[in-house]
């Protein structure tokens, strides 16, 4: 069984960048490997760029080629990076076409780019909850490790909040 860890990056906020001509977001190249290296990672890890979306932007067939490649990987333990607005439905596809594996979703409320982002943190959070967790799906956000199908995200706090 191989210790790594898998790393999918889907886009989202923890991936976006400021760009002053647009005035807006964009979401630019992962900034996870960046992160992980700054925080001399040691434990293997695998990094694979599925795609560069906001989460309100994921279809039916995004969800399913993030859960197609999340099974037919040899890592057991995954951590998918992803926008907080609709990781919840992701969660809930991996849940019923990954069994048997730790999935570990996180993502970030200002982009990882910022110097006062939630990024790092959170990135670390999932990493340790990957390695620890057992099977099943999960969410790590602003230092709590939630039951992937038991969360959702509270607009108004800002943050993810435990539900029956």
């Amino acid at each position: 069984m191989t210790r790594s860890i898998l790393i999918l990056t889907t886009g989202g906020t923890i991936d976006k960048s400021y760009f002053d001509a647009l005035s807006e977001y964009q979401i630019a190249d992962s900034a996870i490997g960046s992160l992980l290296k700054e925080a001399r990672v040691a434990l293997p890890f695998r990094i694979v760029e599925l795609m560069r979306k906001d989460s309100l932007e994921l279809t039916d067939a995004d969800r399913a080629l993030i859960a197609a490649t999340a099974r037919e990987a040899a890592e057991t333990r995954i951590i998918v990076t992803h926008g907080t607005d609709t990781m919840t439905e992701t969660a809930k596809v991996l849940a019923q076409e990954v069994p048997g594996k730790t999935i570990v979703l996180t993502g970030a409320l200002s982009p990882a780019r910022f110097a006062e982002s939630d990024a790092s943190f959170n990135l670390g959070l999932a990493f340790a909850t990957a390695q620890v967790a057992a099977p099943g799906v999960w969410i790590a956000m602003s230092g709590e490790v939630f039951d992937g199908l038991k969360v959702r995200k509270d607009r108004d706090a800002g943050k993810f909040v435990e539900v029956d």
